[in-house]
């Protein structure tokens, strides 16, 4: 079985084509890559194959239903990544509120039932019900089809860790609860983990921090989630590129009676000009600010990089307080795989707790291959952290094929 795993981000499409094989549990990667810049005046494609050089191609997508059909276009001239010969589709969906806890086999009622769900997540889930409509109109119905959902992975977290402190009858009402988000990330990075540790290891609790421009922290037992810093929307935790995590929340209805302005207009605000970008002023890109604060010594960037590692820091202590301690932390995500520097300065002072950065491991772990792990702390350390890159694509091909046997036998 030949299996595509899409999954859609703001303005970018990331895919894998993988293989299954006849007496094989394992999923064979036979080529990945993207469409970044969706949205913009220049997108690019790339290609990277397992056998041969890799492909960059510039084009212009103004949407992801156009860069899906891009996409398409552009598998037809590789053997690899031929349309005709794939025989299932994976599709990451953002959230699937209360209704969908696993993955899921696409049908109208399914699509039906994701359009209702777009309310709870505006940003994200049209990307994908567009993409999957554009992609069974150009494959057909008959090629089998399955969401897996970024909130699955934390759908059965304790009432404790899941319940807002509101009136009860609001909530139920309204299905108001934390959620949380990344959970194909935070999945993936304990997978990592786990699969480099050996199985004995799949019981442990584990603290996984995705950091990228959306920025959340996962507190896991046995592989399940029990505690997360996204909430009720992506909002909620760290402090992210553009994103302002916690405050409090009378400050909405402050500012916008102080700016003249609705709360929709404040939301805004906090999901687009805030985080990284609202405090330093000048980007939500986390080597500019590095590059800013280390050499131009700029207050402002020193101050955003300083709450973001703090916010990180103080989130690792209360989820170590939560799980009763851990077997290991896990930094993973763009900036979590690729800025040593970030990862030193979130691990700095939890010495108290037995984790000891080793300088060099740090500084070298870098450009990890997808599902990669390595240690960055001492041997003696006695709580090791690990970068992991995570591999989204392939946990998403991995839960498609697994959605499709469990279907199948049933």
């Amino acid at each position: 079985m030949k299996v595509l795993a899409l999954n859609y981000g703001s303005s970018s499409i990331k895919f894998l084509m993988a293989e299954s094989r006849p007496s094989h549990d394992m999923l064979y990667p036979l080529g990945r890559g993207s469409i970044d810049g969706i949205g913009t005046s220049q997108s690019t494609l790339r290609l990277y194959f397992s056998d041969r050089p890799p492909v960059q191609e510039s084009l212009v997508a103004t949407n992801h239903t156009q860069g899906t059909t891009f996409l398409f276009d552009h598998f037809n001239l590789y053997e690899e990544f031929s349309p005709s010969t794939i025989h299932a589709v994976g599709h990451r969906v953002v959230h699937g509120g209360d209704v969908f806890t696993q993955p899921t086999v696409v049908n109208a009622g399914v699509l039906s039932t994701l359009e209702r769900l777009c309310d709870l997540a505006p940003l994200h889930n049209p990307l994908a019900l567009k993409g999957i409509q554009e992609t069974r109109t150009i494959l057909g119905e008959s090629v089998a089809m399955v969401c897996v959902f970024d909130t699955a992975f934390h759908h059965d977290m304790p009432k404790v860790a899941s319940t807002y402190a509101i009136p009860h009858e609001l909530a139920t009402r309204h299905h108001i609860k934390r959620y949380g988000f990344h959970g194909i990330a935070h999945a993936s990075l304990v997978q990592g983990y786990v699969t480099h540790r050996g199985e004995s290891h799949q019981q442990d609790r584990v603290i996984s921090l995705h950091l990228g421009n959306g920025c959340s922290i996962t507190a896991s037992k046995g592989g399940r989630s029990v505690d997360t810093s996204m909430g009720f929307t992506p909002l909620e935790g760290l402090v992210m590129g553009t994103r302002s995590g916690d405050l409090d929340p009378a400050l909405v209805n402050y500012l916008a009676e102080k700016e003249h302005v609705t709360c929709a207009e404040v939301e805004k605000w906090l999901n687009h000009k805030s985080g990284l970008l609202g405090v330093s002023g000048q980007s939500s890109d986390m080597r500019m600010l590095l590059e800013a604060a280390n050499h131009n010594h700029d207050e402002q960037a020193t101050l955003a990089i300083d709450l973001f590692c703090y916010r990180a820091r103080k989130y690792i202590g209360a989820y170590l307080a939560t799980l009763g301690g851990a077997e290991a932390i896990i930094f993973g995500g763009g900036i979590g795989e690729a800025s040593p520097d970030i990862r030193q300065r979130i691990c700095e002072n939890l010495e108290w707790c037995g984790l000891q950065l080793e300088p060099t491991r740090n500084e070298q772990a870098i450009h990890l291959s997808p599902g990669m792990a390595t240690c960055i702390t001492k041997d003696q350390a006695h709580l090791p952290a690990y970068v992991v890159a995570a591999d989204e694509e392939m946990l998403i091909a991995q839960q498609t094929v697994e959605c499709l046997t469990r279907s199948n036998t049933t």
